[in-house]
């Protein structure tokens, strides 16, 4: 799995330490842990997925994290990215999922690898976590058609956003959005992505920048 996240040119020791460190079998359901290692997407239940580990591995990387940095995640479903996260040195991580069955499981199972660094909780994730920002970097793992505005607003300066945005059930562009000093925002878009789609009380309205 490594080896394939290099080829594709995910390079950053420190991400593929954390890849490396992460046991993704732990966090699939029992009937799909043969085949946990792949570089594939696989169901977890509820309507969900845990994301292709090059796709961990990109998102992680384009946050450029920190030592000392904090992490919000949108959509912690099984918590593997969350974990991923908490791998990289010094990172504390907030992790939202909307779901509260997925809420539920991903926490306890986070718990039982003692990640005490994840603070989980259930709630809509367009909101963000706003007793806790700003956040120094903020990861979306279910595609918004548009940014929700919150995310971008608890962004630290300097701070980074990823996000896959696009149409539901089809393929979306993975966008990166940095803040800059003056409050503004540099946005790049980087690739084309699958993701499910994100839902949430604040889907569907005007907002948003895409």
């Amino acid at each position: 799995m490594i080896e394939l996240i290099k080829s594709r040119g995910v390079t950053n020791q420190a991400v593929l330490n954390a890849m490396q460190a992460v046991p993704r079998h732990v966090f699939v359901p029992e009937e799909e842990r043969g085949y946990a290692y792949g570089d594939h997407p696989l169901p977890i239940g509820c309507g969900q997925t845990i994301s292709q580990p090059y796709i961990v591995a990109l998102m992680t990387d384009l946050l450029e994290l920190r030592s000392g940095d904090k992490v919000l995640e949108v959509g912690l479903g099984s918590g593997y990215q969350a974990a991923v996260l908490a791998e990289m040195p010094g990172v504390e991580v907030f992790a939202i999922e909307i779901i509260p069955e997925l809420a539920e499981r991903a926490q306890e199972r986070l718990a039982s690898l003692g990640y005490t660094q994840i603070h989980c909780k259930q709630g809509d994730g367009y909101f963000g976590w706003p007793e806790e920002a700003p956040f120094n970097a903020i990861v979306v793992t279910a595609a918004p058609e548009k940014v929700p505005p919150p995310l971008e607003e608890q962004l630290a300066i300097g701070g980074r956003l990823v996000v896959p945005v696009g149409p539901p059930g089809g393929y979306q562009t993975l966008w990166k959005i940095t803040r800059r000093a003056d409050g503004t925002y540099h946005r790049l878009r980087h690739s084309g992505v699958a993701f499910v789609p994100f839902t949430g009380a604040g889907v569907g309205g005007d907002e948003g920048v895409h």
